[in-house]
């Protein structure tokens, strides 16, 4: 049997919950083939768990399905980190080095490590990026091998409100050992960018159902993360709330059924009940809202228009229709959608779907760090697999027959198929058959 490794991630959004296993071949291939979703509403908000019993029955739910598919059991799974308070607060540290030592790798890290540790007021560090280098004050693509006096690294602390892993933590803690969080973010712009984009300048603007988050990357580095609490319900709530008397579900479909639902002066159709006109002028006003704070991300982030070269796009709300070109028509620069990691393949292509990309990032990330361990433990079967076999009643064991046996009366010809019959009776009957 060919030693292969399965990946197995979760992750918990605010509209759904979903888990998916990958298999990473000795060949280095990685191919996602099972994956299962429980659709959910205000049992998790803006990314953060509400509803501790609900979610763990969906992530219970998720994992049985996907343990059903396989010959195996799960034993732990990487779990993607997301929600409306990731940020990132950068860090500037420095440290003296002598001028007869070369600077290594070692030293690099141990800065970068104590800049996790310093005490930040309501935040827990859930991820490191550095974002510069500088020995003797002159920066460098890579200090390690360098000569100098003085060592500064400028990282980005990437930080969430603590209770956002904890309550996660109280979840996993009755499904499934988390072998490691990842944030989403992070995993995305390492598995989705190309290294051209990362080191040009590019806004990789994930647009989920009730955040969206912004993450800049410049000269091979993360520069910026934010996350902005507005998202794809906010256009569906304004039309419900707007119109009234209809449900959710329905100004949903009115959303994603008008044909330019920023045009304001197409031709007006009923939806539902629901006047296309009406719905597109809410649609149009809390989009403008949604570009326009994604656009001042680049100005918050201490960079200039020109410094951006493109953006890409990519969350469940990202298939609006129009939204990409307004995106582009308000920031002046390319937009491209989004795909799967280039280090996946997908069996299936109806799972080839925008908002499962975000899981798709973090199975990659986590086939990349897993080293030569596996989420699930595969069966094992002394003799082969056993397929059908009873539940109950077991037949007795039957001892080996000796190897000579005594002479019998000479018995009357049987057919093979008598033969093959008389073979299945010894095996359950230690007595010898008589004429």
């Amino acid at each position: 049997m060919e030693n292969t490794q399965y990946i197995v991630a979760i992750e918990v959004g605010s509209s759904k919950i979903v888990g998916a296993i990958a298999e990473k071949y000795q060949s280095g291939n990685i191919q996602v083939n099972c994956l299962e979703e429980e659709k959910m509403l205000n049992s998790v908000r803006y990314g953060c768990v509400q509803n501790v019993e609900s979610v763990k029955n969906a992530v219970t739910a998720i994992l049985q399905r996907l343990e059903n598919r396989i010959d195996g059991k799960i034993n732990d799974v990487f779990v993607g980190l997301g929600g409306r308070s990731l940020h990132s607060i950068p860090a500037e540290l420095q440290q003296n080095v002598s001028a007869s030592d070369t600077i290594s790798e070692a030293m690099v890290q141990a800065i970068i490590k104590a800049a996790g540790k310093e005490p930040l007021r309501d935040y827990e560090v859930v991820g490191m990026e550095p974002r510069a280098f500088y020995v003797d004050n002159v920066e460098t693509k890579n200090p390690v091998g360098t000569v100098g006096t003085q060592l500064k690294v400028v990282v980005n602390r990437i930080v969430a409100k603590p209770m956002v892993k904890t309550i996660l933590n109280r979840v996993m803690q009755h499904c499934c050992h988390v072998r490691r969080y990842l944030v989403t973010p992070l995993c995305l712009g390492r598995n989705m960018l190309t290294p051209a984009e990362r080191s040009l300048g590019t806004m990789l603007v994930d647009f989920g159902a009730e955040t969206t988050t912004v993450a800049i990357y410049k000269g091979d580095y993360l520069v910026y993360v934010a996350t902005l609490p507005l998202g794809g319900r906010n256009i569906t709530r304004d039309i419900q709330n707007g119109i009234g008397s209809i449900l959710e579900d329905t100004a949903e479909r009115v959303k994603r059924s008008i044909a330019e639902p920023l045009d304001p002066n197409a031709d007006a159709v009923t939806i539902d009940g629901v006047d296309s006109q009406e719905a597109t002028r809410y649609i149009e006003a809390r989009v403008g809202e949604i570009v326009a704070n994604i656009n001042q991300q680049i100005i918050y982030a201490g960079l200039k228009t020109g410094d951006i070269k493109n953006i890409v796009l990519t969350g469940g709300s990202s298939q609006l229709k129009g939204f990409a070109q307004k995106l582009a028509d308000v920031t002046k620069l390319q937009v491209r959608m989004g795909s799967y990691p280039a280090a996946l393949s997908i069996s299936d292509q109806r799972l080839n779907r925008v908002e499962y990309y975000g899981l798709y990032a973090v199975l990659a990330q986590g086939a990349a760090v897993i080293g030569d361990a596996s989420c699930v433990e595969r069966n094992n079967y002394d003799d082969g697999p056993v397929f059908n076999a009873p539940t109950s009643n077991p037949a007795p064991t039957v001892e080996p027959k000796p190897a000579t046996k005594p002479s019998e009366p000479k018995k009357k010809k049987k057919s093979i198929f008598g033969k093959w019959i008389s073979g299945v009776v010894d095996a359950f009957n230690e007595k010898d058959d008589e004429e």
